[in-house]
Parts: structure tokens; C-alpha cells; sequence
């Protein structure tokens, strides 16, 4: 029969090396979440640039088309 010191040993070592790559999985996660949460605060800050871009658009429209309803009020021309 085999020494049970030795078997311990034995599952002591197997328990040791499927925790160390568990471990290095874990590392590699927590990199990758790390990867991802860089990569959502980039999109976040483009759709804020693109928000001020829409605005910005919209406000010269908003002028263009005051101007364009003035000058149909000077012109006198109507909508049909």
C-alpha cells in the first residue's frame, strides 16, 4: 500500500499547480477587464465629442434658418 505522507504530497502538489493556473487565468482576466474598460471610456469620450458636434450643427442650422426666414419675409415669398 502506498505511504499516505507521499499520496498527501502527491494531491497537496496536483491542488498547487491547478491553483497557480487558475492564477495566471485570473491575471490574464483581469488584464483583458482592464483592456475593456480603457476601450468603454474611449467610446464614451467620442460620443461626448460627437454630442458637441451634433449641437455645434445644429445651432448653425438653427441660424441658417432664421436667416432663411428673413430673407423670405424681405422677399415676401410664402410657402406653398
Amino acid at each position: 500500500m502506498a505511504d499516505p505522507e507521499n499520496l498527501t504530497l502527491v494531491y497537496l502538489r496536483r491542488i498547487d499547480e491547478k491553483i497557480d493556473r487558475v492564477d495566471d487565468k485570473l491575471s490574464d482576466l483581469t488584464v483583458r477587464v482592464n483592456e475593456v474598460h480603457s476601450s468603454v471610456i474611449a467610446l464614451r469620450r467620442d460620443q461626448v465629442g460627437d454630442a458637441e458636434v451634433v449641437a455645434h450643427i445644429q445651432s448653425r442650422m438653427d441660424k441658417m434658418q432664421g436667416e432663411i426666414d428673413r430673407l423670405n419675409r424681405r422677399l415676401d415669398i410664402k410657402d406653398a
